[in-house]
């Protein structure tokens, strides 16, 4: 069974042909219909609140000729303590794959270990696949580099500003290492990656293509792409505090974009926070496609599952 929990879990072949199919199921969304889940039923079962995640989802499985289906897991019994593993092979019986957004990667494993269906890794605390498939698509797009990854992507640089131990930092630092992306990252010392994104990467043999620096000018210096995430993610609440005033130095602000090449593209995977992570004269800049970034997620989660679906079907 072939899940998507991370993003090197498909092949180069295969995210060649993938985000290909993305481009072109974008630019045939107005006249085309497709009918690659046609009759098919998906679940989408979220530990945490969503919105770009949830809609984006949801119509690309009906525009696919699908039909989705919401599981909050507070209104279901996993809610109430049935395990993981009845819950999945339960629904592996109703359902033709499964869409999960939970705090701990290790839940979305567990699922995937014991589902019979394909499970797609809608977010967790370690990785957002789905989100950087979707900006690395939006990169090729604002860059004019093609729909390869591996040719459009390699040797640009991503300055990532803020908490660089996130999930969306752990995650580029992986795209980085797959597409040849140079990924700088800037924030506070005691927010730097830790030790599992390392190990990631050490397992399936992936030379890092990722450095840290404290100093915003270093890390902005030449960059095709700054990028930045919320300071407090969801379950960091209790420490919100602490966080802003470490993170104060590392905001993307005029000043920062002015160090970065005059062309260079500002990302965030949303919600922003102005004044905090970013100000709003970034946000209000043309450098910033935001919202191209989140219309992409709709054309790259419709290519991922179509993908699955043909591969599992094989």
């Amino acid at each position: 069974m072939r899940h998507f929990l991370k993003e090197n879990d498909f092949s180069p072949e295969e995210v060649i042909k993938m985000f290909a199919s993305a481009f072109d199921l974008k630019s045939g969304r107005s006249h085309r219909p497709t009918t690659d889940l046609a009759g098919q039923s998906w679940g989408m079962m979220f530990y945490k609140q969503s919105t770009r995640t949830r809609v984006s989802f949801e119509v690309g499985i009906r525009e696919l000729g699908g039909n989705p289906l919401i599981l909050d897991q507070s209104s279901t019994q996993i809610g109430r303590g049935e395990s993981i593993a009845d819950t999945a092979k339960v629904l592996s019986r109703f359902l033709d794959g499964l869409i999960i957004r939970a705090h701990g990667h290790d839940v979305i494993e567990e699922f995937a270990r014991h589902a019979s269906v394909p499970v797609v890794n809608a977010l967790t605390d370690f990785l957002h696949p789905c989100q950087i498939y979707a900006d690395c698509m939006t990169a090729l797009e604002k860059l004019d580099a093609g729909t390869n990854p591996f040719e459009g992507l390699r040797d640009k640089k991503l300055a990532f500003f803020g908490d660089t131990s996130c999930n969306m930092a752990n995650s580029w630092i992986l795209a980085g290492a797959m597409f040849g992306i140079e990924i700088s990252l800037c924030g506070p010392g005691s927010y730097q990656p830790g030790k599992a994104i390392v190990a990631l990467l050490n397992d399936y043999n992936l030379d890092p293509t990722w450095s840290f620096s404290p100093d915003p000018e270093q890390s902005a210096q030449d960059a095709d792409i700054v990028y930045t995430d919320v300071w407090v993610s969801m379950g960091c609440e209790d420490d919100r505090l602490g966080r802003l005033e470490a993170m104060k130095p590392y905001q993307v602000n005029d000043s920062v974009m002015s160090m970065a090449k005059k062309d260079c593209i500002f990302m965030h995977c949303m919600p922003a926070h102005p004044g905090e992570e970013v100000t709003q004269s970034v946000l209000d800049s043309k450098n910033a496609i935001l919202f191209d970034q989140a219309e992409n997620r709709l054309h790259m989660q419709k290519a991922i599952l179509s993908a699955l679906s043909s591969l599992n079907s094989q």
